[in-house]
């Protein structure tokens, strides 16, 4: 039977929060032109049950490159082997670190960094199970060995929410929820946001008109070599540092805001990255681009990291604890009470950037899940390169697998809304680097 083809476009609001069109910290997405190139209505909708969860597969007993990375700090008291025991079988055979608390519940050790919200507590757990950490970056050396970008392990950042509701189009409730998971690799301790630009994104969804959606993938958030200035929010004002990794980097929508030195004088250390990705179908003469198979823009903040911008520095790294001693933040501001708080008005000497007294530790988070768009396909099961393009139906080296389905209830693309899943992680012994 023929089914007729339409786009399904879902405002995911989570908790209490309102769907607001004219959010003034929702940037525009720049890419919405994708009604050109979505899969052709005469395809028949692939429907019935998902094929999930997959077979676990064996395990090949060797290690991804993700994996024994860390290592303790000077105020964790977790061995690397108790770390180490937090890890999963991926797709591919190869062990993988997965989430795990920061506190070890059997020994009752600290790791000192956290990756967000426990994902068993998701109603999505029981069909994609535990999350490979670093499965797309794997798979990228296996697709272009000489194009490797690896990750470190604390970035690796879980948020979902149970039964969301849908707003359409216009803004009115429907009575359409979804379950969402995302896993984002979102490192703000470190100088790599600076230039590189790819990152891990896990994106999971399941809503109650059926639609699907079960992708891993090295998303491009904004250009290689560069960022946007956090604090300044009326223009994009591009901050260039230098060549990412790879080098061959990919441009992307979305935009990485990060502050730099100027940002953190005015009290605005925050982050904000703003993703804007698609899963495609392998190029086609009638779809020169591949076609869309799911398109989704979430938007993750941080507040409070523990890592500026400021290219007069060696290593080029600004740490906010510092300029809280320093008086490089204005008082009034939200850090720097955050600064006379954690100092006692500045007779607490010696907090470090890595201190476990720091406010600047990156663990409280707000993920806005935005709009998610599954034209659906004739299939359900699709396997793309480790950037979620050049789809195909059977499996080739260095591919992912992807699941997404469709459905008919015939709900219209149009601008995207905003919902916000809050993470705030105040967990015993957290730190950075978190």
């Amino acid at each position: 039977m023929q089914v007729s083809r339409q786009f399904t476009a879902v405002c995911l609001l989570a908790g209490l929060v309102a769907c607001a069109a004219n959010d003034a910290t929702v940037a525009p997405d720049y890419d919405l032109a994708i009604s050109d190139s979505t899969v052709h209505a005469d395809l028949v909708l692939a429907t019935g049950p998902l094929p999930l969860p997959f077979p676990a597969p064996a395990s090949s007993g060797v290690n991804s490159a993700a994996m024994g990375i860390w290592v303790p700090g000077h105020a964790d008291n977790c061995s690397a082997a108790v770390h180490d025991a937090y890890r999963v079988v991926g797709p591919d055979g190869k062990w993988y670190p997965t989430w795990h608390p920061p506190i070890d519940p059997i020994t009752g050790c600290s790791f000192g960094h956290e990756h967000g919200m426990a994902p068993s507590g998701s109603a999505l757990y029981g069909l994609i199970g535990p999350i490979p950490f670093g499965f797309a970056n794997e798979a990228l050396d296996s697709w272009a060995p000489s194009s490797p970008r690896h990750e470190d392990h604390v970035g690796h950042k879980i948020a979902w929410a149970n039964a969301v509701p849908v707003v359409d189009t216009f803004g009115r409730a429907t009575s359409i929820t979804c379950d969402v998971l995302v896993k984002l690799h979102q490192g703000t301790h470190s100088k790599d946001a600076f230039t590189n630009n790819l990152h891990e994104l896990v994106y999971a969804a399941k809503c109650s008109d059926q639609v699907f959606v079960y992708a891993t993938f090295l998303t491009a958030i904004g250009d290689p070599g560069q960022f946007i200035k956090a604090c300044v929010h009326d223009v994009d004002v591009v901050e260039v540092v230098g060549a990412a990794t790879p080098a061959n980097s990919p441009n992307g929508n979305g935009k990485r805001r990060i502050p730099d030195a100027a940002c953190v004088r005015s009290g605005q250390v925050d982050e904000e990255w703003n993703t804007s990705s698609q899963i495609r179908t392998a190029p086609a003469v009638r779809s020169p681009r591949g076609a869309v198979l799911a398109h989704f823009n979430p938007y993750f903040n941080v507040f409070a990291p523990s890592r500026a911008y400021d290219p007069t520095i060696t290593g080029l790294v600004l740490r906010p604890m510092d300029a809280c001693y320093s008086g490089g933040i204005i008082a009034a501001s939200p850090a720097g009470r955050a600064c006379r708080a954690a100092t006692a008005r500045g007779t607490i000497t010696g907090i470090t950037w890595d201190d476990l007294r720091s406010p600047f530790n990156g663990a409280n988070r707000r993920v806005a899940i935005n709009r998610l768009v599954v034209p659906g396909s004739e299939t359900m099961v699709w396997y793309t390169d480790p950037f979620g393009q050049n789809g195909k139906t059977t499996p080739f080296p260095g591919s992912i697998r992807q699941v997404l389905r469709g459905t008919t209830s015939g709900l219209v693309a149009s601008a995207y809304k905003m919902g916000k899943i809050v993470v705030e992680l105040a967990a015993p012994g957290v730190h950075a680097p978190n």
